[in-house]
């Protein structure tokens, strides 16, 4: 039985660390996670939670549709 708390977990362990530094996740990897936890999500689902409970990721997606990458940035003035 999947669990509220997992969604969280599930969100942080798609987050990819770059050796740039920068820090991005895919909708889609979102979505791998939370299916480990039990979580039959679509993509309209998982984008919709992103964008209504993380403040700190903006869509840096460059094409058209469900499938969107994400970008950690700093909301005080920096990226």
């Amino acid at each position: 039985m999947p669990r509220q708390n997992d969604i969280e977990g599930a969100f942080r362990a798609a987050i990819k660390h770059e050796p740039s530094g920068r820090r991005t996740l895919a909708t889609e990897d979102f979505m791998r996670h939370l299916a480990l936890a039990n979580w039959d999500w679509s993509l309209k689902e998982a984008n919709e939670w992103i964008e209504s409970h993380v403040s700190t990721f903006k869509d840096i997606t460059t094409i058209e549709g469900q499938a969107r990458t994400f970008m950690l940035y700093n909301p005080n003035g920096g990226l």
